[in-house]
């Protein structure tokens, strides 16, 4: 799969009914620009409303995941948002005219073949990644019974048990790891329902859009015919047979674990709304919507605390890519205006260096005298150097070019910097490099914390 961020290559529309609501709804997807997400638009209300597909706009999980904003709401969004998520799509706006997506045939599958109709189109900009760096559990239920567990990994990979103490299901589990095909392997599973909790739902006003094409009904303890037939009027459907253990009127399963896949297909669902794609191993018991989207809430707020940590962990006793010898070559800054010691790690599109402060610094006479403090222009000239070689490492004769700045936006000091500490800068390119413009998300860190933060653009030159 790419690391862009995609999009979908034009629009596509369903029309059909919610499968609690039984309202017919009339769904499109449109494409959407980079980082954009994927948002819900009900264009039915006033202003239409759009809600983010984020964890913290769960307001509900009984069934379904429903989504909310102000007074907007649309729920059973889980199906659309794996297919979304399997198919590559990282950008789109789904616009709604009901408070319901259209359950279909109860599975991923139906989305899949209309994103495909649609076509995938790669964007510029990378596609973000939240690495998982530390075991993450969450436990819930009687006894927690349903575990959500993430282990950190270099690639994503989910697995699922679930055990309802059914003789029909059984003991099952499903599995999805990168390379493995979410349109044959999750998509087609189909979501389910015991026969015994049909009537409580419809009692509880849901499932009016329920019927034997878009579930499977579990018989866990046979019923008379009399009984069977007043299902099948439930389900305007004549002639059901429930008079034994299995699924309802003999049902043929996609799969024989397709019960575990179709949790699995709700838990890629439910996670997608973490609003980034995830590296990490995954293993879940039991899993449902509440618990899912609180796992997602979870990693959302791991997220934002690990915004201001270091993604490079840096080691003084492994030997540097570049020396200060090397980087002399490459730069033609010197002393004392040279600013980085070392280079320990670096890409095509990203770059981290060290700078060690100490108090023989010049600056430090005059800045200040009695409480030395390196001054933030200079952290940020040294983040720029850290760029300069970057973009120079792109280039044959990096000594015959220089980089000059063109534009210093959002530059934040978080803390001061004083002797003794080591500066770590980390940049990536937030664009490609293009007729020699170079724009860099740079950051600067002091014992694992954010100091300063910037992003640069500069100029590629050869020498005169």
């Amino acid at each position: 799969m790419t690391d862009k961020q995609q999009t979908l290559a034009s629009a596509c529309s369903f029309s059909g009914k919610g499968l609690h609501t039984g309202a017919t709804v009339n769904l499109t997807i449109q494409p959407a620009g980079e980082g954009h997400g994927i948002k819900f638009c009900r264009t039915d209300l006033d202003g239409r409303p759009t809600i983010d597909a984020v964890a913290e706009n769960v307001a509900q999980t009984s069934r379904s995941t429903v989504l909310k904003k102000g007074d907007a709401t649309v729920s059973t969004v889980e199906h659309l948002m794996a297919a979304l998520w399997g198919c590559g799509v990282d950008n789109a706006l789904v616009e709604v005219d009901g408070g319901e997506v259209p359950i279909a045939d109860g599975s991923a599958m139906p989305w899949v073949k209309l994103i495909r109709q649609a076509g995938i189109t790669e964007q510029t900009q990378k596609r973000k990644y939240y690495e998982i760096s530390e075991k993450t559990v969450l436990s819930s239920g009687e006894n927690n019974a349903t575990e959500i567990i993430a282990y950190p990994d270099d690639e994503f990979s989910a697995v699922v048990n679930v055990d309802f103490g059914s003789k029909v299901v059984g003991q099952q589990y499903a599995v999805f790891a990168d390379g493995d095909e979410f349109a044959e392997t999750v998509a087609p599973s189909r979501t389910f329902v015991f026969l015994h909790e049909i009537e409580p739902l419809i009692q509880n006003n849901m499932i009016k859009g329920g019927d034997l094409d878009n579930a499977i009904v579990i018989v866990e303890q046979p019923v008379s015919a009399d009984k069977a037939a007043q299902i099948g009027k439930l389900f305007g459907r004549e002639g059901i047979s429930a008079d034994r253990q299995g699924y309802l009127n003999n049902l043929d399963l996609h799969f024989n674990n397709e019960i575990a896949r179709h949790k699995l297909l709700d838990l890629l669902g439910d996670l997608a709304l973490v609003g980034m794609r995830l590296k990490g191993r995954i293993f879940a018991t039991r899993p449902g919507h509440k618990a899912n989207t609180e796992f997602a809430k979870l990693l959302r707020k791991h997220i934002k605390r690990d915004a201001d940590k270091p993604t490079f962990k840096y080691n003084p006793n492994i030997e540097p890519l570049y020396d200060i010898n090397q980087i002399k070559a490459m730069l033609p800054h010197r002393p004392p205006f040279l600013l980085v010691d070392k280079i320990i790690h670096i890409t095509d599109e990203s770059v981290v260096g060290i700078k060690n402060v100490t108090m023989n610094e010049p600056f430090f006479v005059g800045h200040f005298p009695d409480e030395p403090v390196m001054p933030g222009v200079l952290i940020v000239e040294a983040m720029a150097q850290c760029g300069g070689i970057l973009a120079l490492s792109t280039v044959p004769d990096p000594e015959n070019y220089s980089t000059y700045f063109m534009t210093i936006d959002g530059v934040k000091y978080r803390q001061k910097v004083v002797p003794g500490d080591t500066l770590q800068f980390e940049l990536h390119l937030s664009e490609p490099i293009r007729r020699g413009i170079v724009k860099m998300d740079a950051r600067a860190y002091v014992r694992g914390t954010l100091a300063t933060e910037a992003s640069l653009m500069a100029l590629v030159t050869k020498n005169k």
